[in-house]
């Protein structure tokens, strides 16, 4: 016979700091209540706390806990609930965090992670000294708004129901069916909040000579629905994601590149290819990385290129090498790749450091570039093949690669993949112009 043990409750031996009538002791009153209802194993619960008065809470309770930054709360909680989606995870903070940490609450709302945030809105700063929080109402004095708030309060609940929560609810820390509602936010599946509007016996409530009766008055001056604002049939976000993932095909394993060639470079080669963005510079290159590990080689590459992406200079730094090659970038390249005008103009210093030795491969744009080094013109349209000039850079880049000694066939080899045909098209022509 198995013997279940009933727990009377979640509360440690500790007792709460809060100020005499602060709000925040009876909603943790509350919590231990609904969690006694639930009967939670309580190291499957955690509470993750934020700071201010309310950061203080999770101590009280003898479950798992998570103590992070103002505001940041929910962050935290949705990870835990994301690797772990068998633990229930609360979140207890205050008005000022979720100011703070307005764009975490949105998007755990929209996304319905199953995570149940508890709200102690006290209408302002209590901690720190009563300043004025994202939910202080419109006239209220506090010690930053002497003369009355002129903000218009931020409607938490407003804000995540627009935004899809599962479950919202409004009400104060008075109200005598808070741990059923509590009990009803754990259970829900989706994203939870309950906006619980308390007293700030230290700061606001002096300043502003307010009761239960006015607190209870100033959510409907401001027209806010009380009790539950709504309760979607919702699934857990947590959920959705690890089914999703489990519908996907297993990962295929890949084996690392396999030294199938052998090349005839026998001393580091550094490249410099420069072309512009969207014209598959940083691709071509790559590919001719791939085919330098193919040919036993060390291959290192870094891009460089705008935000915009598909407008101006695209830069690759490729350095090749028999042995494990030197850290990028290259001030003086042994060969500039030259493509465009947008490349031009990010590598004319370079340019001008070129030496005799050097090479230039280079389109016939450029066939007259003043330079010391030597110039090599291929002409992608020479043989006759239609190249597109998003695949130019790879003719260029293969005749170059083949002049320094990486073979042809590990060109081939690396061509492989979906774009195989075009990129073949284009090795081709590179060799057919280089040999011209």
């Amino acid at each position: 016979m198995t013997t279940v043990l009933r727990l009377d409750s979640y509360r440690n031996d500790t007792g709460y700091p809060f100020c005499p009538g602060c709000g925040h002791g009876s909603v943790l009153d509350s919590l231990n209540e609904a969690l006694v209802t639930l009967q939670l194993d309580p190291a499957e619960v955690v509470i993750v706390s934020d700071i201010g008065c309310a950061g203080l809470s999770d101590q009280y309770f003898a479950t798992s806990a998570f103590h992070g930054l103002h505001g940041r709360s929910v962050t935290y909680a949705t990870g835990v609930k994301l690797a772990r989606p068998e633990l229930t995870v609360i979140v207890i903070m205050g008005d000022g965090g979720t100011g703070i940490g307005g764009t975490h609450l949105i998007n755990a709302a929209r996304r319905n992670v199953g995570v149940t945030v508890l709200v102690m809105n006290n209408l302002n700063f209590g901690m720190t000294g009563g300043q004025h929080s994202t939910t202080t109402p419109e006239g209220s004095v506090t010690s930053t708004t002497p003369q009355g708030s002129l903000e218009h309060p931020l409607d938490i609940c407003g804000t995540v129901d627009v935004n899809g929560a599962g479950y919202v609810y409004r009400g104060t820390s008075f109200d005598p069916d808070l741990a059923n509602r509590m009990v009803d936010a754990i259970r829900h599946p989706g994203f939870a909040l309950l906006d619980i509007w308390e007293l700030c016996t230290a700061y606001f409530v002096p300043k502003n000579r307010l009761g239960k009766k006015g607190l209870e008055s100033l959510i409907d001056d401001h027209g806010y629905a009380r009790g539950v604002v709504a309760d979607r049939d919702v699934d857990g976000y947590e959920r959705l994601y690890r089914d999703q993932a489990a519908a996907l095909p297993p990962l295929r394993e890949t084996a690392g590149l396999s030294a199938d060639f052998s090349s005839e470079v026998t001393k580091t080669i550094s490249l410099l290819i420069a072309g512009s963005a969207g014209a598959k510079v940083r691709s071509a290159t790559r590919l001719v990385a791939e085919a330098a590990i193919r040919s036993g080689l060390w291959a290192r590459q870094r891009g460089d290129y705008p935000v915009t992406v598909k407008t101006g200079h695209s830069v690759n730094h490729l350095v090749i090498s028999p042995t494990e090659q030197p850290a990028l970038p290259v001030t003086t390249p042994d060969v500039l790749v030259l493509l465009s005008t947008d490349g031009l103009r990010k590598v004319e210093s370079n340019l001008e450091r070129l030496t005799p030795s050097s090479t230039v491969f280079t389109v016939p744009e450029f066939a007259d570039i003043d330079t010391r080094a030597r110039v090599v013109i291929i002409d992608p349209n020479a043989t006759g093949e239609r190249i597109p000039k998003t695949n130019h850079a790879l003719v260029v880049l293969a005749a170059a690669a083949t002049s320094l000694g990486i073979p042809i066939d590990a060109l081939y080899a690396a061509a492989a993949g979906p774009f195989e045909e075009e990129n073949l098209k284009a090795i081709d022509a590179g060799l057919a112009a280089d040999s011209r």
